[in-house]
């Protein structure tokens, strides 16, 4: 079973994303790519049920402007999907 997660859109500090087959206790962190660092702020903790959905992250402002992509780490925080690479200004 292929996790995916897709970046759908960026606006006023908030990142939009599409996931399936993400399990109660995945988790979606954003990653700097210059860097490839996970941030520590965000992380999104998928609690429902069903195995996809939507979210809506804020980023709060310690998130510089740059290159960012998302990443969906299953329960053990083995890395299971990344989405496109976006930026924020």
């Amino acid at each position: 079973m292929n996790s995916v997660i897709n970046y759908v859109g960026l606006e006023n500090r908030i990142v939009t994303a599409t996931y399936r087959n993400l399990m109660i206790g995945a988790k979606v962190v954003l990653v700097d790519k210059a860097s490839d660092q996970q941030l520590p702020d965000p992380v999104t903790t998928i609690a429902s049920p069903v195995p996809a959905g939507s979210l809506r992250i804020r980023l709060p402002a310690t998130v510089k402007p740059g290159d960012y992509y998302l990443k969906a780490l299953n329960g053990h925080g083995a890395s299971v999907a990344l989405s496109v690479e976006f930026y924020v200004s």
